[in-house]
């Protein structure tokens, strides 16, 4: 019996980008969603869950502040895994750029936790740091670091694009 011959998807037939060309964008992003899941990750176990010291939603009731925690550690967990899954997509391709990925990830790292302490902390009122303490200590603690890892991030990310041995594969 001999069975017809069945076209390819289209998937299979659309062509990628070629193999070993850098993807330098590509890595920027997939480092930012790792980085901004690292912070969501670390803020939610150290200050979240070890120290008690807010949930990421304290207006309301803690039933409410701990399914807050919840959504928030969920959407953290998310980034990290798409991030590592466009990681992965790129090692296939050979087009990984590791200054750019290391530079993305201390980027979204500083940027979400810059994010984090201005806007969530003190436009939205969401919750702070700690409270029944002096805030300034670890507000600036806090931003300092968040600029910190934006600044060494952003150092990274020029030195990806400018840089001739960031160029090959893998880099």
């Amino acid at each position: 019996m001999v069975t017809p011959s069945r076209a390819p998807s289209p998937s299979r037939t659309t062509p990628g980008p070629p193999r070993g060309r850098p993807l330098r964008a590509r890595s920027v992003w997939s480092g930012v969603l790792i980085g901004v899941g690292i912070a969501a990750f670390v803020d939610e176990t150290v200050f979240h869950q070890l120290l008690h010291w807010h949930h990421f939603y304290d207006r309301s009731t803690p039933g409410v502040g701990l399914v807050s925690d919840g959504l928030f550690h969920a959407f953290g967990w998310f980034a990290v895994v798409i991030g590592l899954f466009m990681v992965a997509d790129l090692r296939h391709r050979a087009g990984l750029v590791g200054r750019a990925l290391a530079g993305g990830v201390l980027t979204g790292t500083g940027a979400f936790q810059l994010y984090d302490g201005t806007v969530q902390h003190k436009l939205m009122g969401l919750h702070q740091i700690r409270y029944h303490v002096d805030l300034t200590p670890y507000d600036l603690t806090w931003n300092i670091l968040a600029v910190v890892f934006l600044g060494v991030g952003v150092v990274l990310l020029r030195s990806a694009r400018s840089s001739k041995s960031s160029s090959a594969p893998g880099r």
